[in-house]
């Protein structure tokens, strides 16, 4: 059974998690093309930060980001290895959803990578009714990049 809690920032199992994330998606990434948000990063009041507990074992790390009184954007979502296959990531995006909603958000917009190493995550997005899209606030076009949205 999994446990969604807010915030965690200050967890030192929280900050090794998104310190993976960030390695792995700097790797997986050209240069200058990684977007993933290290803990400083996440620290800004635009942001809700939450993370997936399976007793005392972080399962998974997601953020909201409000970009415009209509618009919301899926930050830092990222799996332990050991958790994967489990539902965490579904967790945690549906959870994601439901806060955008509840803040009376009308569209939630996210960037993900374009290597093979994102694949599952923009396979999870489509399944959650996210489809490709321009990009979106401060973006640019990126070969690196895959931008996606859904309206709420």
């Amino acid at each position: 059974m999994f446990e969604l809690r807010v915030g965690g920032l200050d967890d030192p199992r929280v900050v090794a998690m998104l310190t993976t994330h960030v390695t792995r998606a700097r790797a997986a990434t050209g240069l200058g093309s990684a977007h993933a948000l290290d803990v400083d990063g996440l620290k800004r009041d635009d942001i809700a930060f939450f993370t997936l507990w399976q007793g005392e074992a972080l399962a998974a790390v997601g953020a909201l980001r409000t970009l415009t009184n209509d618009l919301g954007e899926v930050k830092s979502m990222f799996t332990d290895d050991t958790m994967r296959g489990q539902g965490a990531a579904r967790i945690m995006l549906e959870h994601i959803i439901a806060t955008a909603l509840a803040k009376g958000l009308h569209r939630l917009a996210l960037e993900t990578g374009s290597s093979d190493y994102f694949e599952p995550a923009r396979r999870m997005y489509l399944r959650h009714g996210f489809a490709e899209c321009p990009p979106y606030g401060d973006y640019k076009i990126d070969p690196n990049s895959m931008f996606m949205m859904r309206d709420l």
